[in-house]
């Protein structure tokens, strides 16, 4: 079984209530258990142009799934709760995200898919909820914890927005 990473975020419509479906579509995946959940964090959007705040979180699960098969699971939920993916190449609002962010200690590029995560290490609405979980996590490409990794970020605001986990 592989540990994983998976970061929720979401900016339009009832945020938590996408990131809390978002969860219960993933323990629905007989593949999937769920192991740890951080609390939901609001953040300002990173590099786009968008009014909309993201509420955020991150989860730690165990799977069987191959990582692309993981990537088909999560897409077809990003689907099922409104997820309008456009030909343009920045980001837009969206009412779910679902990112892999770590498979175990596995480095990939695709066409589809890069893990881990290729913009981790520069988001703090990603870093923060994974210190809740993991902050002795050790990146498999920088060879640091994501605490060490926390401490070198340039920018690290973050607002709590509940002390609940989802």
């Amino acid at each position: 079984m592989a540990i994983v990473y998976i970061s929720l975020g979401s900016n339009i419509g009832d945020r938590v209530g996408y990131l809390q479906q978002a969860v219960s579509l993933l323990k629905a995946i007989p593949e999937i258990n769920v192991i740890s959940t951080s609390s939901f964090y609001e953040s300002e959007p990173w590099k786009m142009n968008s009014e909309n705040w993201f509420v955020n979180a991150v989860i730690q699960i165990s799977t069987n799934l191959l990582p692309e098969k993981l990537l088909e699971e999560c897409q077809r939920i990003e689907t099922q709760l409104g997820r309008k993916r456009t030909a343009e190449k920045e980001y837009q609002d969206r009412t779910i995200d679902i990112d892999i962010l770590f498979y175990n200690d596995l480095i990939m590029h695709t066409d589809t898919l890069t893990i881990p995560h290729p913009y981790f290490h520069k988001r703090a609405f990603v870093m923060v909820p994974m210190l809740e979980i993991a902050q002795d996590f050790t990146h498999p490409l920088f060879k640091k914890t994501v605490m060490q990794l926390y401490e070198e970020l340039e920018n690290p605001e973050m607002v709590l927005l509940y002390g609940t986990r989802i």
